[in-house]
């Protein structure tokens, strides 16, 4: 693990920046690649029947030397209409870990002739599927038609004074015919690399060649992107290059041992501020308070202090302005009353020890990005730190330093992840719990008329608690009101499956580490009442959107994967308009599948219509095998929410 200042500091950062490839320095001098008359006049590939499109070529070269970068090259043939979709490309990147220049791109049109990109370079924020987001840098190809060929490369400067981990990502969405890799390792440590899911078929593994590593790779299989899977860089072929110091230890035991020991020497230099510590305890807390209280006072009064981490990104001249001092202890992060969220969490530690509690350093994994293999001995996949405190008999677990997290609460990808607590004899691991589904929930109370045109409108109030509180305040910690109110309005109207009126009327506590953030509004639904001749038929599913399309595919490629156990709670009133009636209710539904369970019931209360409705999972890891239970599961659900209230004028005859 390599650092800028203090190794303990483990900025360890995940490039994916090879996920879409492009040129290498290495390119001829007219800087595109010949193309063949074959090139031109494919239509297809039978190794990728019916694909829209396909890579034929990619070549991404590294270089971790002095100044560390990595050019890219992509060529791409376009089979079909919607193959034409992949004009629009987007490269991912990591603000932290550099930046991405030079992006040259052109269209080839079936005839052979060319047109230039000359367009714009957009940096904007992706959502793949339903958990997946990412920053990209994102530009449109010219004149692309069924036939064309499009191509693109760009390179990536990493920031001056970092030693990266490097890594090769093979898969990409679409086949690959041809691929080529090459780095050139940084010469002043010690290198090794792996494989964790394999290579493609017939791929030989990289060799090291001229003082590079190098490998090329033909017919790579299209990578499918779904919903709710697990992290891309756990499933996709990939190659992972770890730099280490000294030899390369082959003994997982051996290495975790050793490098626990070096990390907590770091920490403990860091954190050994006792007299400083036991001043700021002093002020901090009472001498009256309980061990819990105590514990507490000290998580809030750190959580207050200025995280540098997840500050919005400043100018040069911002940061002259700043004047910011290099922060070398925890005694300098609390007189300077600032600190990035790895010190901020580490003077938490020295706090709480100088408060008589028992507490251990914990580097944990990232469960968001990719799942943990210690046997693999890559340390930069540890790339949280989190402490561990001993209260009551009971180890918790907390995590001040990533900004919104309440007292009490881990992120949730800090939770069920791999951690490895430090200590002078060296590393033990260790595992935070999972929370239950109760502490994370979406509760939408709705209080409504309807209208003789069949129009609901009124109130609603959507409160979010645990994680979906702690993300949203996350997301949005730089955006200022106007932002915040589209977002909330356009999430609520991605909650009702028909087109709808609202209008935010409330702003929530957007600065504090509460365990729920409460948002109001005033909501209108045209229409959501339809006639059957004498009748009218009304919906029971009003907030029923996010659950209609979800796995409706029979097949699935890979596991299912939900972040964390959830709730979603809707209670909904709706007053009737005079001279109507309730003619019959929806039948109640109780679907117990024990780790999820959908209720839904409808009841009359005097005129009132009340609708209730509940859906809790305390599912995490659903494997592909087991996709047709979660499946049918999820029609059961779609299937109670179209279920239908009859209404009809009061001097009707009633039914069932």
């Amino acid at each position: 693990m390599f650092t800028r200042v203090h190794e303990w500091r483990c900025w360890l950062l995940f490039l994916v920046a090879a996920v879409l490839p492009s040129t290498a320095r290495t390119v001829s001098a007219d800087e595109w690649r010949p193309i063949t008359a074959e090139e031109l006049k494919m239509t297809g590939l039978p190794e990728a029947a019916g694909a829209p499109a396909v890579i034929l070529y990619r070549e991404v070269n590294r270089d971790d030397g002095r100044t560390p970068h990595e050019d890219n090259y992509m060529r791409i043939k376009i089979l079909t209409e919607d193959g034409r979709k992949y004009a629009n490309v987007e490269i991912p990147f990591f603000k932290d870990s550099g930046n991405v220049h030079g992006v040259k791109g052109r269209s080839v049109r079936p005839d052979g002739s060319i047109v230039p990109f000359d367009g714009k370079v957009i940096e904007q924020t992706i959502v793949k599927a339903k958990g997946v987001k990412y920053l990209a840098k994102t530009f449109t190809l010219p004149d692309v038609q069924v036939g064309s060929i499009i191509e693109y490369h760009y390179t990536v400067d990493f920031n001056e004074g970092y030693v990266y981990d490097s890594r090769w990502v093979l898969s990409e969405e679409l086949f690959t015919r041809y691929a080529k890799f090459a780095l050139k390792p940084n010469p002043d440590f010690a290198l090794r690399w792996s494989w964790p899911q394999g290579l493609p078929q017939g791929t030989q593994p990289p060799k090291e060649d001229h003082g590079a590593i190098q490998m090329e790779a033909r017919n790579i299989p299209g990578f499918q992107v779904e919903d709710y899977m697990p992290p891309e860089t756990t499933l996709k072929s990939r190659v992972d290059f770890i730099y280490t110091e000294g030899s390369i230890e082959k003994d997982p035991i051996k290495f975790w041992k050793e490098y626990a020991k070096k990390q907590n020497g770091n920490v403990e230099e860091f954190v050994n501020k006792k007299k400083a510590m036991e001043q700021a305890v002093a002020q901090t807390v009472g001498s009256g308070d309980s061990p819990e209280v105590k514990l507490q006072k000290i998580y809030a009064r750190v959580q207050q202090l200025r995280n540098t981490t997840f500050e919005r990104e400043k100018t040069e001249q911002e940061l002259k302005r700043d004047k910011q001092k290099e922060v070398n202890n925890v005694e300098d992060v609390w007189k300077r009353g600032y600190g990035d969220g790895r010190q901020i969490t580490w003077l938490f530690l020295g706090m709480v020890r100088a408060a008589g509690f028992e507490a251990a350093p914990v580097f944990v994994s990232r469960r968001n990005v990719t799942f943990f293999n210690n046997n693999m001995m890559n340390p930069r996949e540890l790339d949280d730190n989190v402490v561990q405190v001993v209260l009551n008999g009971k180890d918790l677990y907390f995590d001040p330093g990533t900004v919104f997290t309440p007292y009490g609460m881990l992120p949730w990808w800090e939770t069920m992840a791999p951690g490895l607590k430090l200590s002078k004899e060296g590393g033990t691991w260790v595992q935070a719990p999972l929370a239950e589904s109760t502490a994370t929930k979406i509760e939408r109370k709705a209080e409504l008329k309807l209208d003789n045109e069949g129009t609901l409108e009124g109130k609603l109030t959507v409160t979010y608690s645990g994680s979906e509180a702690q993300a949203l305040r996350m997301d949005e910690r730089n955006e200022d009101d106007t932002s915040r109110k589209k977002l909330l309005e356009d999430m609520v109207k991605e909650m009702v499956p028909v087109g709808i009126e609202v209008d935010l009327t409330r702003q929530p506590d957007w600065k504090s580490s509460s365990p729920t953030l409460v948002t109001e509004f005033t909501f209108k639904v045209p229409g959501w009442v339809s006639g059957a001749g004498k009748r009218a038929l009304l919906p029971v599913g009003l907030f029923s959107a996010p659950e209609k399309g979800l796995f409706e595919n029979e097949g699935r490629a890979h596991a299912v994967y939900f972040h964390y156990p959830f709730q979603k709670v809707d209670d909904v009133t709706i007053d009737l308009p005079l001279g109507w009636k309730i003619g019959s209710l929806a039948k109640p539904v109780n679907n117990d599948a024990k780790a999820a369970v959908y209720t839904m019931n409808v009841e009359e209360r005097s005129g009132t219509l009340h609708l209730s409705r509940t859906l809790r999972s305390d599912l995490m890891m659903v494997p592909k095998e087991s996709y047709g239970v979660l499946r049918t599961f999820f029609q059961g659900v779609r299937t109670g929410d179209e279920e239908q209230v009859v209404l009809q004028p009061s001097g009707a005859p009633g039914g069932n």
